[in-house]
């Protein structure tokens, strides 16, 4: 099954959320890949391998096999992202099938793992376009500010387009609260405004803010691993198990 870990707007902590809900899934016994998607590679970074010889770019560019390309760290594959994204990106608008090639590339491996989670870039590009068509669901890491629920109106017509257009299977599976900070009233109340103005799951899991995810990324590892008593840890964790139970609901439909 792939995911989508998608928002337009960037520090919404998609990469974080990627990581971690990888690391939390394989914890539980899941076969998880991780595909960096984003140019900035910060995925790869995060675990340790921003200098991978074989990137998603080499496959994309049928210049390597997705097998050649991954790399295994805490329990999961990475597919590595680099900045040859962007000539991706450049190639990708001139060929027909423009809107398929990562589907194409991701199809075959989707028997080998339980989930395939996208850390998409922070704009709607062919390449976040490429996931979502890929895709049977996405989530959206949403910071509770008034700013990000601005942005939230953009990433859902986005959906809406692809959904239209080149995938009508996509689900959004929900939001999910990041750096969230309880003591703030604003918090609860962004939280009511997207309960009584869109029809979307709120997770009921949140990600409270804490220095150790930001930490983690400098050591390679996910915080699962670097900090496992840490609130991020222990709310990734609480995170999958939520998002394994909620799975079936959509696939039921």
């Amino acid at each position: 099954m792939i995911i989508s870990i998608v928002n337009h707007k960037g520090g919404t902590g998609k990469t974080t959320t990627t990581l971690n809900l990888g690391a939390a899934l394989a914890r539980r016994g899941c076969r998880v890949l991780l595909v960096d998607l984003d140019a900035q590679g910060n995925l790869s970074y995060s675990l340790g391998a921003a200098d991978a010889i074989c990137t998603l770019s080499d496959v994309l560019f049928e210049e390597a096999a997705l097998n050649e390309a991954l790399v295994s760290c805490e329990g999961m594959h990475l597919l590595p992202g680099n900045m040859k994204l962007a000539d991706v990106e450049l190639a990708l608008a001139k060929i027909e099938d423009r809107y398929t090639v990562l589907s194409d590339i991701l199809r075959p491996a989707i028997v080998h793992y339980d989930f395939i989670l996208v850390d998409c870039p922070p704009a709607l590009s062919l390449l976040t376009a490429n996931a979502l068509a890929a895709s049977y669901g996405i989530i959206i890491p949403l910071q509770l500010e008034v700013l990000s629920v601005r942005g939230l109106d953009l990433m859902l017509q986005s959906v809406a387009s692809i959904q239209q257009s080149l995938n009508p299977a996509l689900n959004v599976l929900g939001v999910l609260p990041v750096l969230v900070d309880k003591r703030k009233n604003l918090n609860a109340e962004i939280v009511s405004y997207i309960q009584d103005n869109y029809k979307l799951k709120i997770f009921d899991s949140y990600i409270r803010a804490n220095v150790k995810a930001s930490e983690a990324p400098s050591f390679g590892t996910s915080v699962i691993h670097y900090a496992p008593a840490s609130s991020s840890a222990q709310d990734y964790i609480s995170f999958a198990a939520e998002f394994v139970r909620t799975i079936p609901t959509y696939t039921a439909k």
